[in-house]
């Protein structure tokens, strides 16, 4: 049986900190559902780019997720703080020892839900009150700690997907695919 992760996307999201992962995960074989927190299933990123979510997230069950994951960038962040769908979702999936994957300044979400607590974790630079009670790593790309998985921000947005691929599938597979996409860590 397949993985699965709902990716939810607001308008303002940081264009890259979605797509990229979500093609490292596809590639790996993972199922993605982008999922439209309003009632619009057009979402317009922070630099214009508009994309078709595949639902919205009021027509999906979040249960059926083995990941959720939030892109970062502004707006987005503080459209998807404002959802209480959202944080509901978040907040019922880490109950469950669901994996919840959030980039950029979207950590700071799982951090104001007391998610973190006690995880390390990363974000984007200036939201680090969030992180007042998680073990902040201000200079890791990503960083997984149990079931969260957080990442700093745009440029790290491939390493946010092979820390995704790892958490689902393995450290070869995510391997696998960063070498076929011609990605060396420097």
């Amino acid at each position: 049986m397949s993985k699965k992760i709902a990716v939810f996307l607001a308008d303002g999201f940081e264009e890259a900190e979605a797509i990229v992962p979500i093609d490292i995960a596809r590639r790996a074989g993972i199922e993605v559902t982008t999922a439209s927190i309003s009632e619009d299933i057009y979402v317009t990123g922070n630099h214009n780019i508009q994309v078709k979510a595949d639902a919205l997230l009021s027509d999906i069950d979040t249960k059926e997720y083995d990941m959720l994951m939030l892109p970062g960038g502004m707006p987005g962040t503080t459209n998807l703080e404002a959802s209480d769908r959202v944080k509901d979702a978040l907040t019922a999936a880490n109950k469950d020892g669901k994996y919840l994957a959030a980039i950029c300044a979207a950590p700071r979400l799982l951090g104001s839900l007391g998610i973190l607590d006690g995880k390390r974790a990363t974000v984007y630079p200036g939201n680090d009150a969030y992180m007042k009670n998680a073990d902040y790593d201000k200079e890791a790309q990503a960083v997984t700690d149990g079931n969260v998985i957080t990442a700093r921000g745009m440029g790290c947005a491939v390493e946010f997907g092979r820390e995704i691929v790892t958490a689902l599938i393995s450290a070869d597979k995510a391997d696998e695919i960063l070498k076929a996409i011609q990605y060396t860590a420097e």
